[in-house]
Formats: structure tokens, C-alpha cells, sequence
């Protein structure tokens, strides 16, 4: 029957090419040659008989002007792709490699239409089978990420980064060069449009994993950022784009926000730019100054900006939680953990330990209300390690820790509780239901 099917198929594909003037151009001089091992492949392609199609797609592609079909290109990929799970020596892999990326050149000059989609499928194959190369993927991306812009995918901005950074512990790239790309593939995943909720969670984890593994590189430490910065401050001073890097780049860095240079850039932001970002660099500086009113007021002012994103404002919350914590605002501290909570953004988890830190530090009255405080705190240290698994360690300490202060079970029974009931608890302006719990 299917030898059958490919005679009908191939009479079908010659009748085309002797009779369709319009498509000779297309097909090319071997119109029908073309046709018949076109139909050929792609029959065996909707079988998934893909080691079938293999071949005839060869011949496809080695007779077919690029022309002949768009799908020529994808199939071919495909297949390819599957080879190299069954292919070990690695240069018939690297020959397939190269295949594959070659695919992709000839399917962007063919259909330019699909050239933003093309580059970031091949950007990605790069990574997918030459990802263990740093030079090779830093020269590549480059190239791509340099046309792209914020158009580039999340998956290529973050890797960019990474070979950059594998370069410079190599010493082929310098400080100076390290933080040249990580502002240009911050600023990328920054302006990128997201067209779904899908891209936009996207997003945002790829500009954290590009802070992340910034951060985690010690490029930008402070002595560093000091010698590359402070000269070019010194030089221009109003340029807003300057100082805005450098607030950027110190904010990042690790015990950054008390030295005169980012004195001397916050407040050159804030006078050229009163943005959220000024006002967000000026609570960092009030904070490691100890000036918690005005700290307090310009992180308030940085989350009210309707420029901020979700994402920022979560971050922002979460920073201002653990602020007004450290500085006994309990009231405040609570409100903008459960708004960094409800927002999410990855600082879920973080904002529980607070809620969970100020339940265990609470003054609270009353015979039960000085266990209940316990057993709200464990109930928000056991949400912090729901969201974010990262924290079992942390959260394991903390239950211990107040595990140690729930009562016995004959103490519990006096005020007709048992283990496992529900209890409402209101002290020191936080009010939780809670499970009771006892020691044993």
C-alpha cells in the first residue's frame, strides 16, 4: 500500500513539474526531481517514519532550490537533531553540527521574513551542542545578540553572559569588558516585550539569572568598580546614562553602597533623573547610613512610580520588609511582606521567613497567645519552603528553633486544646489562624 501511495505521489510530482510553468522557478531546472523526492520525504515525515525520510530528504535537499519549501529547512533540522542522539564520533557529530547551523543560514536568506525567530533557533542550537566552547558561543552570540537586541531570548542573553564571564576566569576578557556585556544583556532582557504571560514569567527569570550569575562572578566587586568608574565619573558627572550604570553595577555588588563614588552617583541621578531607580539608589544609601526615616521614604517612593514593573516592585517590597524588620518596624516590616508575597516574583519565600521571624519575636499576652506565636511562625516557615525549596535549610533551623516552645500536651489541655486544632491568634498587630501544636 505505501509503495503504491509513492507511485501516485510521484506521478502527481512529475504531472507538476511538466505542467505547472510557475513552478520551475521555484522547484528549479529538476522540477520534477525535485517534487517526486519532496514527496517522498515528507510522506515518510507524516508516518514519523523519520528514518525513512532521512534519506529522501537528502536527496531533496542536495536537487531542491532553497526555494522549493520552508519546510525543507525545518524537517531538515529535525532530523538532524535526531542523529545526533544515535551518533557518537564526534566529527561525523561535529558535521552534523555544522548541518544544522547551516541549515538555518540558508533558511534566513531564503524566507528574511523569519529572521528574528531563525537567529534565536540558531543562537540556541549553538548553545544546545557547542555550549561547552565559551569562545565559540561568546563570538556567535555576540554577533546575533549585537542584531537582535531585546528581541534575543532570554536563553541567549544569559548565556552571552556566561561565556563572557568563562572568558574573563580564562583572562581573555578584562573586568572592564565583563561589565560592558552585562549591561548590554541587562539593558536587552530589560526593554524586551513580552507578548504573553508565558514571556513575561520568561523574562523575568532570565533577568534574574543574568543579576544572579553577575553577582556570583565577583566581577563587578567593589575595588573593581571603583577603578573602572571612577575616572569616567570624575570626566562626566551629569552624563545620565554614566551615573546610572554605576548606581546599577554598586547596587549589585556586595557591601557597595557606602563609598564615595556611590554618593557621588546617587546624587547625580537623582538631580538629572528623579526616577524610581534614583529614589531606589537613595534608600541603599540612607540604609547602610542608618538613616531609616529617609531610607523609608525613597523606597516608598521608588514602589508608588507607576515606571516600576511588577517584578521591581516585588523586589522592592521584599527589600523594604527586610528593612523595616532589621529596624523593629514590625507594622510596616509585615504589610510589605505579604504585598512581596502576593506579587511573588521569586521573593516569595524570603518574605515568609520575615512574616515567620516576626511571629516568633512577637510580644504577645495571654496564657495561649505566648505558644500560638510558635505555631504561626512554623506555619509561615513551612509556606517559605512551598515557595522556594532553596530555603529547606534555613527553614529547618527556624521550625527547630521554635519548635522548642511548644507546649507539653497535658499543659495544652487545660485551656481545652488539642494538637491539631485550629486557633486564631492576635498579637503585637499581627492576627494569624494557626494549628495548635504541642512538644510531645
Amino acid at each position: 500500500m505505501k509503495k503504491l501511495t509513492f507511485i501516485i505521489l510521484a506521478a502527481a510530482a512529475l504531472f507538476a513539474g511538466q505542467n505547472i510553468a510557475s513552478a520551475q522557478g521555484k522547484y528549479g531546472a529538476d522540477s520534477a526531481e525535485c517534487l517526486k523526492y519532496l514527496s517522498y520525504y515528507q510522506e515518510y515525515w507524516k508516518q514519523k517514519n523519520y528514518d525513512s525520510a532521512l534519506p529522501n530528504w537528502r536527496k531533496a535537499y542536495s536537487i531542491c532550490p532553497a526555494t522549493a519549501s520552508q519546510n525543507m529547512f525545518i524537517h531538515g533540522t529535525r532530523l538532524m537533531t535526531r542523529q545526533l542522539d544515535k551518533i557518537k564520533d564526534p566529527a561525523t557529530r561535529s558535521a552534523i553540527i555544522d548541518t544544522i547551523i547551516t541549515l538555518q543560514d540558508q533558511r534566513m536568506a531564503t524566507y528574511p521574513k523569519k529572521r528574528q525567530e531563525i537567529l534565536n533557533n540558531k543562537g540556541q542550537y549553538m548553545i544546545n551542542y557547542r555550549g561547552s566552547d565559551s569562545k565559540y558561543i561568546f563570538e556567535n552570540l555576540s554577533v546575533i545578540v549585537d542584531e537582535l537586541g531585546s528581541k534575543s531570548s532570554g536563553s541567549l542573553l544569559v548565556n552571552l553572559l556566561q561565556s563572557g564571564i568563562a572568558l574573563y576566569r580564562e583572562n581573555k576578557l578584562s573586568a572592564d569588558d565583563v561589565i560592558a556585556l552585562y549591561d548590554k544583556v541587562s539593558g536587552n532582557i530589560a526593554a524586551a516585550e513580552a507578548k504573553s504571560d508565558a514571556e513575561v514569567e520568561d523574562n523575568a527569570k532570565a533577568k534574574a539569572t543574568i543579576e544572579s550569575i553577575f553577582a556570583d562572578s565577583k566581577v563587578a566587586s567593589c575595588e573593581n568598580l571603583i577603578a573602572i568608574f571612577g575616572p569616567r565619573y570624575e570626566a562626566d558627572p551629569n552624563n545620565l546614562a554614566l551615573v546610572s550604570n554605576i548606581v546599577k553595577l554598586m547596587n549589585n555588588a556586595d557591601d557597595c553602597a557606602s563609598n564615595d563614588l556611590y554618593l557621588k552617583a546617587v546624587t547625580s541621578m537623582y538631580k538629572l533623573d528623579p526616577s524610581y531607580r534614583s529614589a531606589y539608589a537613595l534608600f541603599r544609601l540612607n540604609s547602610a547610613r542608618g538613616n531609616v526615616a529617609d531610607a523609608g521614604r525613597y523606597i516608598e517612593e521608588a514602589i508608588a512610580s507607576p515606571e516600576s514593573d511588577e517584578a521591581t516592585d516585588a523586589q522592592y517590597y521584599y527589600e523594604l520588609a527586610l528593612f523595616a524588620y532589621k529596624n523593629n518596624l514590625r507594622s510596616k516590616a509585615a504589610d510589605a511582606a505579604r504585598k512581596a508575597v502576593d506579587l511573588d516574583y521569586g521573593f516569595a519565600g524570603k518574605a515568609y521567613m520575615i512574616l515567620g521571624n516576626l511571629w516568633a519575636g512577637a510580644t504577645c499576652s495571654g496564657d495561649v497567645e505566648k505558644y500560638a506565636r510558635f505555631w504561626a511562625a512554623t506555619d509561615y516557615f513551612q509556606k517559605a519552603r512551598t515557595a522556594d525549596p532553596s530555603l529547606a535549610d534555613d527553614v529547618a533551623s527556624s521550625i527547630a528553633g521554635v519548635a522548642r516552645y511548644y507546649p507539653e500536651a497535658s499543659e495544652i489541655f487545660m485551656y481545652d486544646l488539642t494538637a491539631g486544632q485550629s486557633y486564631t491568634v492576635s498579637c503585637g498587630g499581627l492576627t494569624a489562624t494557626t494549628t495548635v501544636r504541642v512538644s510531645r
